[in-house]
C-alpha cells in the first residue's frame, strides 16, 4: 500500500513511548501478565495509552502530545502511578530497564495480535529475543522534508542518547560489558540500523519506499526499525535508540534534550547533513552501546576524537538559548547530572555488587519505577 501522506505538526511538540517489563514480585522474573493488565487497565481512566508488546511480559504506554518537558514529565507520572496501582492489584512489578537481566527468551510468549504473529512467523526466534525495551520519542514536524532533515542532523548526536539511557548491562544472567545490550538485538534485524540518505520526502516516497515496497520486502514504515525514522501518520520524527530509563524523570529528560537539539538543528546553524556523516556512524554507535558515557566519539566532520562524557556536556552548553526557548532547562540540568553520576547501567551494577544476585536488579529497578 502506498506511503501515507506526512501529516503536518506543530513542530518541536513531544510524545514519549515506554516498552516496560511486567514481572513476577515472588521471583522477579517475566510473567505473561500483559493480557491481565490491559484489561485491568481498560476498566480504569488511563492518562495516556497502553498497548500489548510482541510478548505477553510486556506493555507499552504512551504519553498525549505536549509542548513542554514540565507538561510530559507530569503524565508520565500519573501514567507510572496508574501502572503501579494496576501491578499492585495483579501482585505484578512493573519496571523500565532495557533487558531484563535472567529471563529466557525461549519461555517467552507471543501475544495474540496478528501482526506479532507475522513477525514471529518471519523471524522465528529472533521476535522472542526481542522482549527488549526501549523507550521512543517523537519530535513534530512541519513537513516530511523537515522530518528528513532532522533525521539525519541528528545521527551525529545518536550516541549522546544511547549512553545516558544505557541501562541493559545484564543479559540472561551475565554482564555482557555493555551499558546497552539491548541495541545489539535490534541490529539483527535486516531493516534496522540507519535509514538511507535522502533529503526530500518525495523522493522518500516515491523513490525509496515505493521500491522497497514493490521488492514485497515491507508494507509500512513499521517494517523499518532505523535508529531514527520519519512517522508521516504522526507528522513526527522518531528516536528509537534510547533504553527504556529507570525513571519516568529520565525518560521526561531524553525527551526534553531532543526537543532542544531539534530547536537548535532547525536554526540551521550547523552544515547541511551529508552522506559522509555516516562514516563514523557506526563506530560511535558501539561506543556508546559498549562503554557508554565513558565511550570515545569520532566527530563526522573533523574526524576529533572526544570522550562522549565531554562531547554531551559540550552539546548542554551549546543549547542554552534554545533549551530556554522550549523550556527545557530542568530536562538539561537532569542529564548534567546524570553524566557526573552515572547512568543507570553503572547503578545496576553497583545494585548486583550489593546484593550479590541479579535478583537484586529487578527488586531495585521496580523500586525505581515506583519512585522510592
Amino acid at each position: 500500500m502506498p506511503l501515507e501522506p506526512f501529516k503536518v505538526s506543530k513542530p518541536l511538540t513531544l510524545g514519549v513511548e515506554l516498552e516496560l517489563q511486567l514481572v513476577s514480585l515472588s521471583d522477579f522474573d517475566l510473567v505473561d501478565a500483559s493480557p491481565d493488565m490491559l484489561e485491568l487497565l481498560r476498566r480504569r481512566r488511563f492518562p495516556g495509552t497502553v498497548v500489548p508488546e510482541i510478548t505477553e511480559s510486556m506493555i507499552e504506554v504512551s504519553t498525549l502530545v505536549h509542548h513542554q518537558h514540565d507538561a510530559l514529565l507530569a503524565q508520565l507520572r500519573e501514567i507510572r502511578d496508574a501502572l503501579v496501582a494496576a501491578g499492585d492489584t495483579l501482585n505484578v512489578g512493573v519496571c523500565g530497564g532495557g533487558t531484563h537481566p535472567f529471563q529466557q527468551w525461549s519461555e517467552r510468549r507471543i501475544f495474540s495480535k496478528p501482526r506479532f504473529r507475522e513477525v514471529s512467523a518471519l523471524y522465528g526466534y529472533l521476535a522472542k529475543q526481542f522482549t527488549i525495551f526501549g523507550q521512543h520519542v517523537h519530535v513534530g514536524c512541519e513537513s516530511g522534508d523537515e522530518a528528513l532533515f532532522l533525521l539525519h542532523s541528528l545521527s551525529r548526536y545518536v550516541p549522546h542518547f544511547i549512553a545516558l539511557s544505557a541501562s541493559s548491562p545484564y543479559v540472561q544472567g551475565n554482564d555482557t560489558l555493555f551499558d546497552s545490550a539491548r541495541l545489539n538485538s535490534v541490529f539483527a534485524f535486516p531493516l534496522s540500523g540507519r535509514a538511507p540518505f535522502v533529503l526530500r520526502w518525495d523522493e522518500f516516497e516515491s523513490a525509496y519506499f515505493a521500491q522497497m515496497e514493490r521488492t514485497g520486502v515491507v508494507r509500512s514504515m513499521k517494517d523499518f526499525y532505523w535508529d531514527i525514522r520519519p512517522k508521516p501518520e504522526y507528522g513526527t520524527v522518531e528516536l528509537r535508540v534510547c533504553d527504556t530509563p529507570l525513571t519516568v524523570e529520565r525518560a521526561a529528560a531524553l525527551a526534553g534534550y531532543l526537543q532542544a537539539l531539534c530547536h537548535y538543528l532547525g536554526g540551521r546553524v550547523e552544515p547541511e547533513p551529508a552522506e559522509s556523516d555516516y562514516l563514523v556512524y557506526n563506530y560511535n554507535r558501539f561506543q556508546a552501546c559498549r562503554f557508554g558515557l565513558d565511550g570515545v566519539v569520532v566527530h563526522p566532520r573533523t574526524y576529533r576524537q572526544s570522550a562522549l562524557r565531554d562531547d554531551i556536556l559540550a552539546t548542554l552548553d551549546l543549547l542554552g538559548s534554545s533549551a530556554a526557548a522550549c523550556r527545557a532547562g530542568d530536562a538539561l540540568q537532569h542529564l548534567r547530572q546524570t553524566v557526573q553520576a552515572g547512568s543507570d547501567a553503572s547503578y545496576l551494577r553497583e545494585q548486583v555488587r550489593l546484593s550479590g544476585s541479579p535478583d537484586g536488579i529487578v527488586s531495585a529497578a521496580i523500586g525505581r519505577f515506583r519512585g522510592d
